[in-house]
């Protein structure tokens, strides 16, 4: 779709674009190195919320993860391309970076959905790793709403964003439906 050029010109202007947001993070008391569990409609707004932190992100080898894969190295993020079904492999390299006592983020509905039930990759990299799982919701000021299977949500340009930490509880996603934050 885009040559090279294109996707580097789009890239930055993504980049500013996440800048200009203006972030608030509220945060639980005993909040630590861990699993940063976002659901893919909300990837626009941690990018932004979690940038220059130097999380280690698990993003999609489509070609669209292409895309927020070099706009999140931009951001200052260590990314390893994968997902929880298709290169399950991939997910295990994020163990290093949480046993180093490193933040990892990863979608909890994976690349392709049902959106808003949790995929078993997240919960699996709590277990193994021994970190917490966080559950990052976005309350929005100005956006809009794509119609895709996540709903992703746009902010617009210089609009602001509440991100709210909880410690998500791993026996709760047995079922593998989470409510709707």
């Amino acid at each position: 779709m885009f040559g090279a050029f294109g996707v580097d010109f789009a890239v930055f202007v993504c980049r500013l674009w996440i800048k200009s947001l203006r972030v608030r993070v509220h945060a639980p008391e005993g909040y630590g190195p861990g699993i940063l569990g976002v659901w893919h409609r909300d990837l626009l707004a941690c990018g932004a919320a979690f940038r220059g932190m130097g999380v280690h992100a698990l993003v999609s080898e489509s070609h669209d993860g292409e895309f927020l894969a070099r706009t999140l190295t931009r951001l200052g993020y260590t990314v390893t391309r994968g997902s929880d079904t298709r290169g399950s492999l991939n997910v295990r390299h994020l163990l290093k970076t949480l046993r180093s006592g490193g933040f990892v983020g990863m979608a909890l509905d994976g690349p392709r959905g049902p959106a808003l039930e949790v995929k078993p990759g997240s919960p699996w990299l709590s277990k193994a790793s021994g970190r917490p799982l966080w559950l990052v919701n976005a309350r929005y000021g100005a956006h809009f709403t794509l119609h895709t299977w996540d709903n992703f949500v746009v902010p617009l340009p210089m609009s602001s964003i509440d991100i709210e930490i909880k410690y998500f509880c791993i026996e709760n996603s047995e079922n593998r439906k989470e409510v709707q934050p």
